[in-house]
Formats: C-alpha cells, sequence, structure tokens
C-alpha cells in the first residue's frame, strides 16, 4: 500500500464510515444524526473528510435528501464488509460445533499422554465429533513450548513446571505413583516393605537415558538408594519388560492403572512418599478465545471427570 493510501486512511474512522453507510441506507443527514447520536454538524464535518478522502462528491442533494454517486454506490460493498468485519470480530470467536467439524487438531504429547488420555479422546470424538481428526508430535518439554509458540501445534499435553505468561495452562489432573511388576514378584507376594523396595533391581523410564529420577531424589534426602539397573525412554515398552522380569518400576498412577492388567502386573503404593504432578493442557495466549481449543479442553477435562 502506498504511502499516500496510508494517509488517506489515517483520516478515516469508524464513525466516518458509520456514517458514510449510514448516508447510502438512510438518503438524509438527519435521521443518520438520530441513529448514530451524533449532531447535524458532525455529520456535515464528516462528509466533507469523506469527500476529500475519496475525491468525489459521493452525495448530491436533491429535494428527497442526498442521492449517492456512482462512485459512492461503487464502493459501498467495500466499506460495508469492513464494517462488517469489525462487527464480528467485536463479537468475537463463532461458535464451535463438533459434530459438523473437519477440523484436524495437532497435538504435542510423549507417550505417557498418548496412553492414558489419548485413547479416551478419541472415543469420546467418535461420539461427538466423528470429523475431526488429530495428529500427534512427541517433543521434549522445552520443544513443546517452541512448536506452540511456532503455531506447529494446537495444544500441548504433559507437565510443563517452565510455562512463560505466553502460555495458558488448563490442569487435567493430579498424578501420582505406583510400583509395578509382575503378580508373583517378592517385592508383592512377601510384602511392600521399604527394605524390599531398596533391595529389588529397578527399571526407570527416562527420556534423556539418565539412571536417576525424583525417586532417586527423594531417597537421597533420606541418606538412601535404590538399583536402578535399567533406563528406557518409553512407559509402555516398560511395562512390557516387567512381565518376565525381576525388575520393579515405580511409574506414573494412571499409566499403571490403565495397562497393568494387560501385561499381567499387580501394583501398590511406593513405601515412600513421592510428590504428585500435574498434567496440564497447554494453549498459547492467542488462542484463549478459540473456541475449538477451548471445547477441546473441556473434552479433555471430560475425560478424568
Amino acid at each position: 500500500m502506498s504511502d499516500f493510501n496510508h494517509l488517506k486512511m489515517r483520516r478515516l474512522d469508524l464513525t466516518v464510515l458509520l456514517i458514510f453507510a449510514g448516508l447510502i441506507r438512510h438518503g438524509k443527514a438527519s435521521l443518520v444524526a438520530q441513529e448514530l447520536g451524533l449532531t447535524n454538524s458532525s455529520i456535515s464535518h464528516a462528509l466533507r473528510r469523506l469527500r476529500e478522502v475519496f475525491e468525489d462528491e459521493l452525495f448530491l442533494r436533491r429535494p428527497h435528501g442526498l442521492e449517492p454517486t456512482a462512485f459512492a454506490r461503487s464502493i459501498e460493498p467495500a466499506v460495508q464488509s469492513a464494517l462488517d468485519a469489525l462487527q464480528s470480530a467485536l463479537v468475537g470467536p463463532t461458535a464451535f460445533d463438533p459434530g459438523q467439524s473437519a477440523a484436524h487438531i495437532r497435538l504435542s504429547a510423549q507417550d505417557y499422554e498418548i496412553a492414558t488420555l489419548v485413547p479416551a479422546l478419541m472415543a469420546r470424538l467418535h461420539q461427538s465429533a466423528p470429523g475431526i481428526t488429530l495428529s500427534i508430535q512427541a517433543h521434549t518439554k522445552a520443544d513443546a513450548l517452541k512448536a506452540l509458540e511456532a503455531g506447529d501445534v494446537d495444544l500441548a499435553l504433559g507437565f510443563f513446571p517452565d510455562r512463560s505468561s505466553k502460555h495458558l495452562s488448563t490442569v487435567l489432573f493430579e498424578e501420582s505413583y505406583l510400583v509395578t511388576a509382575r503378580a508373583d514378584h517378592p517385592f508383592l507376594r512377601d510384602g511392600p516393605t521399604l527394605e524390599r523396595y531398596l533391595a529389588a533391581d529397578h527399571l526407570l523410564v527416562s527420556g534423556d537415558a539418565t539412571m536417576a529420577g525424583i525417586v532417586d531424589q527423594v531417597l537421597a534426602a533420606q541418606g538412601l538408594k535404590r538399583r536402578v539397573v535399567l533406563s528406557v525412554p518409553l512407559f509402555l515398552p516398560a511395562l512390557a519388560m516387567l512381565a518376565d522380569s525381576p525388575m520393579i518400576a515405580t511409574l506414573p498412577a494412571a499409566l499403571v492403572r490403565l495397562h497393568a492388567a494387560r501385561f499381567q502386573l499387580s501394583f501398590t503404593p511406593p513405601p515412600i512418599t513421592v510428590r504428585t504432578f500435574q498434567v496440564h493442557a497447554l494453549r498459547h495466549v492467542r488462542d484463549e478465545k478459540n473456541p475449538m481449543i477451548n471445547w477441546l479442553v473441556d473434552e479433555l477435562n471430560g475425560i478424568r471427570g
């Protein structure tokens, strides 16, 4: 757009455009003044500015009122379209109809969220929003925040202690831990004591291949230590390994409750107190009023309701 047009647009404002549309509609300055709560003098000043900006007379005085020129009639659809667009912005987003939507929603989630939330979410979508599709990308926490910032994903699921003011968080649920192992494991069979817990071989799930996690921090604070013999990056393979293994694992409770039976595992609360953590649905602030994202968050909340 040229600097000349910029200068012209700076001379226009919403009131001037409303007056133009009103004069097209009514053809009488007095009616427009009454409709907009303005004085006749304000209408005259606005009409003078419109004529200077558009370099056209725009409205000709006739015995019955003001008659739009051909130029005024030619630009009226564009002016009305601009007013309609602004009206829509002021009203806000329209309601989202999941039953009629064919939207594709992009999530960021790791295997814990995929294994605990996504199956139930898909079951809900099958009933209430059969046209919606999902794709899921596995990100680190830092990369998930970057993906939200870049607009590469619509929603991120997980534990995000380092989120910023750019992100809006909804807590879906509070998660704790359970110890799981094959049903005849001595730790479960003979009693889940702290002594047997420390004596067992432990399987750790760690995305960065470390050999220590939150449990080890809790134990270290008490001057205790367990023996981690294997670290793997994914939860479901970890559960599969435990079925025929002497190892035990301390894993998020929702995951264990949902999937232990299929791997013929049993479980019990840990003999130490491990802090809980929150599972969040995280969106960028630009989507605060996005009706589709708000609906999706409500669906996720309903899973744990």
